[in-house]
């Protein structure tokens, strides 16, 4: 039987994450990963997009789109 102090604390701070295809891996344990393109935190529970070559997370649509247009823009 558990009690309160049997518990392991909830989890804080920034974790690091390798992105794999369509999964990621907890590499660092933590509560969030920060999103590259506009570095609000993104909690691992909804994290849903992400790049595995650049190894980096975004915390919307919108976000994603604007780095795939800034990476074309350099390509040009």
């Amino acid at each position: 039987m558990l009690n309160r102090y049997d518990r392991s604390p909830p989890m804080s701070g920034e974790a690091e994450v390798k992105y794999l295809d369509g999964d990621f891996r907890v590499v660092r344990p933590g509560a969030f990963v920060r999103c590259s393109v506009t570095g609000v935190p993104i909690p691992l529970e909804e994290l849903k997009y992400w790049n595995v070559d650049l190894q980096e997370a975004y915390a919307t649509p919108e976000a994603v789109l604007q780095r795939h247009r800034a990476l074309n823009a350099t390509r040009k």
